[in-house]
Parts: C-alpha cells; sequence; structure tokens
C-alpha cells in the first residue's frame, strides 16, 4: 500500500499532479450536473472541488499550478474569443447598438455596486478586502474569464507577495449569482406588469414581418406586363430586394437562368427570397403556382445539392465575386452556418463550415462542389495551426506596456485580454489573412470546458488553504449577500429602463441581461417560456462585447484601485 500512499503525498511527481487534477475535475463535472430547483452550477462546481482538495493538503508545486491555471484561461478566453469574433462588429447594427449601451450600463453599475459595497460595509484599512471584492463581483455577475483576468493582474500588480486569494470572494457569491440573475430578471417582470402571452403574441407578429427571416421559396407566373421582356437583374433593380431565380420554365424548356435572363409573360419560375418580402415580390411578378420541376423527359438532369465550403481558398470571397450563374451555370439559393439558415445574400462573404444549398444541371453543380471543396472529413481536421499563431499573437499583445500616470505598472492586456482581443480580430477579418478560424461547435466547446476546468481547478486548490480562515471564520457571509447586491441591483435598473423607455419585448430584455452576465442558465429559463428566437438574439447580441467590457475592466479595477 506504500506506492499509493505515495502516489498521493509525494506533490513533485507527474502522476500525482495528473491524479489530482483528474479527480478534482472529473468529480466536479459529475457535482454539477446536479440540478437544485432546476438550476446547475455546471463545469464551475470545479472551483468547488479544487477549494476541498486544496483545504485537506491534497495540491501540487506551487509554479505548475500557476502554469496550468495561465494555460487553462488562455485556451479558454481564447476559444470564445473565436466563437464571438464573426459577430462582434455586426453586433452593433440596429437595435444591437441599444441593447449593447444598456449591457455596459449594467455593467458600470456591477463596478460601482461592489465599491458602494467595500466603503459600507467593509473595513478600508485591510489590504486585502477590496482585492476580495473583485472576486466577490465577478462571482456575482457568473463570470469566470473576469476571474482569471483579475488573478493575473494581481501577480502582475503584487508579483509573490500576495497574501490573498480572490477565488475566496467568487465563491460565496457565484451560488447565489445564478440564482440572482434570473430572480431579479422575474422581478422585473412584475414591476413592469409585463403579460408573457401578449409578449409572445407580439414577438410572432414581429417576427412575420422582419425581413431578415429565414429564405422562402416560391413557384411564380410572370403575369406584369411591365417586367415582360426585362432581364433579372433589372427586375431585382425594380424590386430593391435580394432574390435569386432558381429555375425557369419557358413553354416547356426548364433552364437555370443567369442576371442576364429576360423575362417574358407567363415564364414560370421559382423565387427563393427573404419570408419577409415573399407577398411584395409575388405581387410584383405574378401569381403563385403548383408546377412539377422535376421533368424526367429534359435532356438537362436539374439537382439541389447541399454543398460544404471546405477549400481555404474560399475563406473571405462574396458571393456576388463567384459569379455562380454566369460562369458555372447554377445558383446559390441558401446558406447554413452553425446550424443556422442566411440568406444568400451578394455580399455574403463566405466562411469554411459554410454549407450551401446549389441548384442547376447535376454536371455544373458537381463542378461547383469540386470548387468549394465539399469534403466532410478535411472539414473535421482540427485547424490547430490558427490557433495557436493567435495565441502567439495574443500574447504579445497582452504583453505590450502602457505607462499611465499614477499606476503603479505599466498596464497590459496581460494573458486574458490580449488572446480575447487578437482571437476576435482573427475569428471577424482571418479570411484576409488567410487563416482558416474553422473549428465545429462540439471541437471549440471541448477545447473551452477543457481550459475553464485546468482553471478553475488550479485556481480552487490554490484557494483551499486559506478558505476556512477568510470565509467561515472571517467575513464570508459579508462576500455572500453583497455579492447578491451587486447580481440584483444592475438588472432592477437596466431591465426595468430596457422595458419602460425603450419598449424591448421582455423576452429580448431577457436574452441581454442573460448575456450581459455571460449566464447560460439565465438563457436557458429564458427560452423555456419564450416561443420564438428572442432570448437567444438578444444574449448573442451582446455576449461579445459583454465578455470583453468583463475581461477588460477586471484588470483596469485591480491596476488602478488594488495597487495604489
Amino acid at each position: 500500500m506504500d506506492w499509493l500512499i505515495n502516489l498521493f503525498q509525494t506533490q513533485d511527481s507527474v502522476a500525482h499532479i495528473v491524479l489530482l487534477y483528474s479527480i478534482v475535475i472529473a468529480l466536479g463535472v459529475y457535482l454539477g450536473k446536479i440540478k437544485i430547483g432546476g438550476i446547475s452550477l455546471g463545469v464551475t462546481f470545479v472551483l468547488f472541488v479544487g477549494i476541498l482538495a486544496g483545504h485537506i493538503n491534497f495540491t501540487g508545486p506551487r509554479p505548475v499550478l500557476n502554469f496550468l491555471q495561465d494555460f487553462g484561461l488562455i485556451l479558454f478566453v481564447f476559444m470564445i474569443g473565436l466563437q464571438v469574433g464573426p459577430g462582434f462588429f455586426e453586433s452593433f447594427g440596429k437595435g444591437g447598438l441599444k441593447l449593447n449601451i444598456l449591457s455596459s450600463v449594467a455593467i458600470l453599475l456591477n463596478i460601482l455596486m461592489m465599491f458602494a459595497c467595500y466603503y459600507i460595509f467593509f473595513d478600508t484599512s485591510n489590504s486585502s478586502n477590496l482585492p476580495m471584492m473583485v472576486g466577490t463581483l465577478y462571482g456575482a455577475v457568473t463570470n469566470t474569464p473576469g476571474l482569471g483576468a483579475a488573478t493575473e493582474a494581481l501577480h502582475s500588480v503584487f508579483k509573490d507577495n500576495m497574501n490573498f486569494d480572490i477565488a475566496n470572494g467568487y465563491a460565496c457569491a457565484y451560488p447565489l449569482g445564478v440564482v440572482g440573475i434570473i430572480g431579479a430578471t422575474i422581478a422585473v417582470r412584475y414591476i413592469c406588469k409585463v403579460n408573457l402571452q401578449e409578449e409572445n403574441d407580439k414577438l410572432m407578429e414581429e417576427e412575420g414581418e422582419n425581413p431578415n427571416a429565414k429564405p422562402h421559396i416560391m413557384s411564380l407566373k410572370v403575369a406584369n406586363a411591365y417586367i415582360a421582356g426585362r432581364t433579372l437583374q433589372e427586375i431585382s433593380g425594380f424590386l430593391n430586394r435580394d432574390i435569386v431565380c432558381t429555375r425557369i420554365n419557358k413553354k416547356g424548356d426548364i433552364s437555370v437562368p443567369n442576371r442576364d435572363t429576360i423575362l417574358e409573360s407567363d415564364d414560370e419560375v421559382i423565387i427563393v427570397s427573404a419570408e419577409g418580402d415573399a407577398k411584395a415580390i409575388q405581387a410584383f411578378i405574378g401569381p403563385e403556382i403548383e408546377v412539377d420541376w422535376h421533368e424526367e423527359d429534359q435532356p438537362k438532369k436539374m439537382v439541389s445539392k447541399r454543398i460544404i465550403v471546405t477549400n481555404s481558398a474560399m475563406n473571405g470571397k462574396t458571393l456576388a465575386k463567384m459569379h455562380f450563374s454566369s460562369v458555372y451555370g447554377v445558383n446559390v439559393t441558401r446558406i447554413s452556418r452553425q446550424g443556422m439558415d442566411l440568406f444568400a445574400s451578394r455580399n455574403h462573404h463566405f466562411n469554411v463550415g459554410d454549407r450551401i444549398m446549389v441548384v442547376g444541371p447535376e454536371e455544373n453543380v458537381n463542378r461547383v462542389a469540386e470548387l468549394m471543396g465539399n469534403s466532410e472529413k478535411r472539414l473535421n481536421t482540427p485547424n490547430i495551426a490558427t490557433i495557436f499563431i493567435g495565441i502567439i499573437v495574443g500574447i504579445l499583445f497582452g504583453s505590450l506596456p502602457l505607462t499611465i500616470p499614477h499606476m503603479p505598472v505599466p498596464l497590459k492586456l496581460g494573458l486574458a485580454g490580449g488572446p480575447l482581443i487578437i482571437a476576435i480580430l482573427i475569428g471577424r477579418f482571418g479570411y484576409r489573412m488567410h487563416l482558416v478560424t474553422y473549428t465545429t461547435t462540439s471541437a471549440n466547446m471541448m477545447l473551452r470546458e477543457f481550459g475553464l476546468a485546468l482553471f478553475l481547478a488550479s485556481v480552487g486548490i490554490k484557494a483551499g488553504a486559506g478558505f476556512w480562515d477568510t470565509v467561515v471564520q472571517g467575513d464570508g457571509l459579508k462576500y455572500v449577500y453583497t455579492g447578491f447586491l451587486i447580481t440584483i441591483v444592475p438588472i432592477l435598473i437596466v431591465g426595468t429602463i430596457a422595458r419602460m423607455k425603450y419598449k424591448f419585448n421582455y423576452f429580448t430584455i431577457m436574452g441581454m441581461l442573460a448575456g450581459t452576465y455571460t449566464d447560460p442558465p439565465a438563457l436557458a429559463y429564458a427560452n423555456s417560456i419564450c416561443n420564438g428566437e428572442a432570448p437567444a438574439i438578444g444574449y448573442s447580441t451582446v455576449y461579445p462585447l459583454s465578455m470583453f467590457l468583463r475581461i477588460f475592466t477586471a484588470q483596469i479595477i485591480v491596476l488602478f484601485f488594488c495597487g495604489m
């Protein structure tokens, strides 16, 4: 039995360290799946198991713990950046700007509430109280990357002289933070006297009028004499709407049209458009008809085929510049990305991983499939070079010192901020540098969860030694109720303003608040009571900027205030 005892006690052995992390992560993940009141803590429970392990002195060498913590954080935030990058700048479009402003106000209120609680409830002469409140802040808003950024900034300020660990404050505030976000969102509903059924009905009406809805396919007969003798390009210009004509039947001759194809009266066409434009297009061109387009006696066999973009040379090219109809004799009617259908507009940029619907003669469609790659096997091959190139640039960028007056050390974006910003830029503009940023959703989630688990396990193990003295025998209860105030007060203020002043749909507000707090359980609750996609849209609109601000402000708070 000595070999087993040595395995658990010899802290500097590789086997001991692997065993330590495997036990902490596995047990934390399984316990995190337990639901109480329909809510679970998920992978964050790894932190609590790590604290327990550290408390009973089941730990490892400090340098190893520090390395695994920082590497896990880098991997986690970089994969988040790649995920949010493609939609980061687009999130400031119509409607999104107001939501992002409201989200930023909520983040600012979280910080102001933290300082208010610090000066009201804590001894300001104790140098460890403010850093602990920073940990409480990020537990209250359930934002683990912010905790990582603050921890890394604290190390840069205090070097090896840290006699506190902000993970204790985070651990105290996190459980009530998860509950408080959902509870405060429900409170907004009653404050604003929201009727859920009426909100669902309004949402359905708005989605029906949304011009950016899913693609709509219809067979029409040309009955408008004004457009007879005009080309498809001219007709599209008259309509001032994006349309794609996939097939045309001229007196029994079925073909794939291009922009120069001339329409005549009584021609039969298949038109693909945005769902909200369908009625206007039908009224302009002619009535909808029922036609069997699969004629077996046609000289050219017409097919519709889903093609996957896997050729990296296609990355970033626009649909208009590909000239599919004029050069290849086919049309692209629909595009799917990450499970969502997109209308095939001329300005659409192709990304590796897009799935496109191509219509035309079978021979031509196969030629396009060869051009685009269409290799599922190639798509499943991970592009890890892009990830590590991005991490290299991110670390260099995060290490650039920016000297600011009255700051104890130069401002740096650090191991969290640098990789995050570079990942966002690569995710959005990587195609211009011929970098393939596509990863399957499962691969992205796997790397994110792996990095997060390493980070949380390391933080918990290191914090465990002082947890009892700091929390149980110290100010633990204060961290709990101040964290709860930090959670709910900004939600009540911003949620009410969003509803009463800006008249946002309640479900959009729920999604916006969940995205501001980067809290998936709150989004899951919103989705469970909504019949539409409003919560998910609100969440995804503010999530990229919120994640960036949470990480960036964590370092600003530490460098400006904790180091003074």
